[in-house]
């Protein structure tokens, strides 16, 4: 170990490091890097927490695991691997939520610095809360493909988690694309997985069919081996196996690729398989649909006697209509067609690569995914929503979560050290920079937002809410926790001192089906809420509107001046750097972050699009020049009744004091972990290009 040969580390960093006691939240692509990192380097008394369990698709990039830990614990695997390293170190794993509440304040309090790995938006909100109210250093990490961000998070020092508002993050387990879809995404992530199956370069990550490692499946699997119907499994599950056995008794498999190529891609073959077949297959799975809503399976004799595929090209120019579950049949078997015919033109190993905007590779991946969403009960989109949300997935490199864990445990030394200057925010790219750099530092920290509702002193919101239609139970499960990353919060009303919601166990039970008008919450009262286990207080000032039948019942919303550090002025020309919005990298689809609502974008913050800096220089006088021109003649003509003509808004160009190097992208991570979420770029100096739509991650 590093620390173990004198020498390898300063002696100062050498004790540090021998002394030092660690704690990593999350061990996935991420914190699987993170653990083998500290441990090589000499760490020896390390405490690591997760609650997922290891699945057959997280094998290609987080290196700890092997096919026999598939369905175990990734915390306690992770140990076991770490100290077969070093087997002196003393590494603690709880194969456990870190939003418990055996993790409070105190437990975060016992350690020198904390390492987040975390795949989710409440669980990172919730440990930022954590470090800040325990005053331990957070080391932030996050990747999104090709892309990595590692930051300091310090009390007083730099911006905290929610400092600023966050976009929108997807992340999906595997065993929920192949076996439980819910969403859209689901089935639009299975179906682009089918494409690369049949047509791309498949991956074992990608499989499409049911999952029989599912942990949550395994006992229904066991019961059906014992009674012999597992030897009834699809055509095709994981690979098929064809029906003579060779002359030594072992089956023969072939890939689903090629079983597809042996049937010359019959339309109705290949439908039975994925939407009948391997339906069944799930069904046969009892667990899983003890709570669910079990799937329907489809049948291709029952869609297209004749004709198939036929109306599929007028079909598939309806981009806007949700086709219906005979015309996706039409679509398949068409796309089919095309998709096959360019595939076996290709020469040795090569493969198509799914486009969003290739016509057929789009319309295969629409259709299965909408077919596959009648299967499961799910709302079907039109072409035109599928396409905006396919062309936004963005797979996890395994490569990028060794840079990025690497930079963790790097910044670690510093944050021991008390080198709070060598903390600053580290970016990976893809490609250099203007000064080839793929490893891009911030130049600055970000100060902590005055306003933030987290981290401020007196922390408070205002909540634009319909009183007359949201329940108590729903603004305190909606709001307070969906919403605001809460976990046990109490409610008084400032007012009165009236307890609204009480974290005390069936005290405030009655209050649960009123209405918010019901209880005098109304227009402008301030409700006071506490959450004793984060050590966390918010002031929430009550904004009522009457919401429309079709809009959202809340949301929450942020001053412009919260986004903004102090000495900036957004309503002067001459402003200061505007703040810098800092990635979000976590959850689950439900929240947004406390600074937006449940709609993507709020119009109070969307000027907030834009980080830039705007600098005056001589065009800027230029243009109050040509103002003042433009009043003397609009004066001088009034009487003429000759209107000035309209003064069209103009871009303004950085200052050229400005050093060029300075002059440059800056990739932040919207979401991180081995199940990444996808970056947003900002420019410091330039202004910023309408955003993208939203980017989803999966596992």
């Amino acid at each position: 170990m590093a620390a173990a040969i004198d020498g390898v580390l300063p002696a100062t960093l050498q004790e540090l490091v021998k002394k030092s006691k660690v704690l990593v939240v999350g061990a996935g692509g991420i914190g699987c890097e993170v653990l083998k990192n500290l441990v090589l380097s000499g760490f020896t008394d390390i405490e690591i927490i997760d609650l997922d369990t290891i699945d057959l698709s997280n094998l290609n990039r987080q290196f700890l695991f092997h096919r026999e830990h598939v369905g175990k614990s990734k915390a306690r695997v992770a140990r076991e691997s770490a100290l077969s390293f070093n087997p002196d170190a003393n590494i603690t794993a709880y194969h456990d939520s870190v939003t418990s509440t055996d993790y409070g304040v105190n437990f975060f309090k016992k350690f020198d610095v904390v390492l987040s790995a975390l795949d989710n938006r409440a669980a990172r909100n919730h440990v930022n809360r954590m470090c800040l109210n325990a005053d331990v250093p957070l080391i932030e990490s996050g990747t999104s493909g090709y892309n990595g961000q590692v930051e300091l998070i310090k009390r007083g020092l730099t911006q905290c988690y929610e400092c600023t508002p966050k976009e929108k993050q997807r992340s999906f387990p595997g065993c929920t694309i192949r076996n439980t879809p819910s969403e859209p995404i689901h089935c639009i992530v299975w179906a682009k997985h089918l494409f690369n199956q049949l047509f791309g370069e498949s991956v074992e990550d990608e499989d499409i069919s049911p999952d029989a490692a599912d942990p949550e499946a395994q006992e229904a699997a066991a019961e059906a081996k014992d009674t012999g119907s597992a030897g009834d499994a699809p055509e095709g599950l994981n690979e098929k196996e064809s029906e003579p056995a060779t002359a030594n008794g072992n089956v023969v498999r072939i890939n689903t690729r090629q079983w597809a190529k042996d049937c010359n891609y019959d339309a109705g073959k290949l439908f039975n398989k994925f939407f009948n077949e391997d339906i069944n297959y799930l069904l046969r799975m009892s667990n899983l649909w003890k709570s669910r809503k079990a799937p329907v399976p489809v049948q291709w004799d029952t869609l297209l006697i004749d004709g198939a595929g036929s109306k599929g090209p007028e079909l598939a120019r309806q981009t806007h209509k949700i086709w219906t579950l005979e015309e996706c049949a039409h679509v398949f078997a068409n796309a089919l067609k095309e998709l096959s015919a360019a595939f076996l033109k290709l020469e040795g190993n090569d493969t198509l690569v799914w486009d969003k905007d290739d016509q057929p590779a789009m319309d295969f991946v629409a259709a299965c995914a909408n077919v596959r969403s009648h299967i499961f009960d799910i709302e079907r989109k039109s072409r035109f929503e599928i396409k905006s949300m396919a062309g936004n997935i963005i797979p996890a490199i395994a490569t990028t979560n060794a840079i990025t864990a690497g930079i963790s445990v790097l910044r670690a030394f510093s944050v021991l050290q008390a080198k709070w200057e060598q903390c600053k925010a580290v970016y990976a790219r893809l490609r250099l920079n203007g000064r080839n750099q793929f490893l891009v530092p911030d130049a600055f920290f970000p100060a902590p937002n005055p306003n933030c509702y987290v981290c401020a002193s007196d922390p408070a919101i205002t909540l634009r809410i319909d009183t007359k239609r949201v329940q108590i139970k729903a603004f305190r499960d909606e709001v307070l926790i969906k919403t605001l990353n809460m976990v046990n919060p109490d409610v008084t009303v400032e007012s009165t001192g009236s307890i609204l919601i009480s974290s005390e166990e069936g005290e405030t039970e009655c209050n649960e089906q009123k209405l918010l008008s019901d209880m005098n919450i109304v227009d402008g009262v301030i409700l006071k809420c506490d959450d004793f286990f984060q050590s966390y207080e918010l002031s929430i000032i009550i904004s009522h509107f009457d919401a429309e039948r079709d809009d959202v019942l809340f949301e929450v919303i942020a001053d412009k001046n919260q986004l903004q550090p102090k000495d900036e002025k957004p309503v002067e020309p001459e402003a200061e750097p505007s703040s810098r919005k800092r990635a979000a990298n976590g959850n689950d689809a439900t929240d947004d972050g406390p600074s937006t609502s449940k709609r993507s974008r709020l119009t109070e913050v969307e000027d907030d699009d834009d980080d830039c800096l705007v600098v005056e220089d001589d065009d800027d006088v230029e243009e109050q020049v040509q103002e003042s021109v433009e009043d003397t003649v609009a004066a001088a003509t009034n009487k003429l009744t000759v209107d000035c003509p309209q003064k069209t808004a103009t871009k303004r160009k950085p200052s050229k004091t400005l050093d060029d190097e300075d002059v440059e992208d800056i990739t932040e991570i919207l979401d991180s972990s081995d199940e990444e979420v996808g970056p947003t770029k900002c420019k410091r100096t330039k202004l910023e290009e309408t955003r993208a739509g939203e980017v989803i991650n999966i596992d």
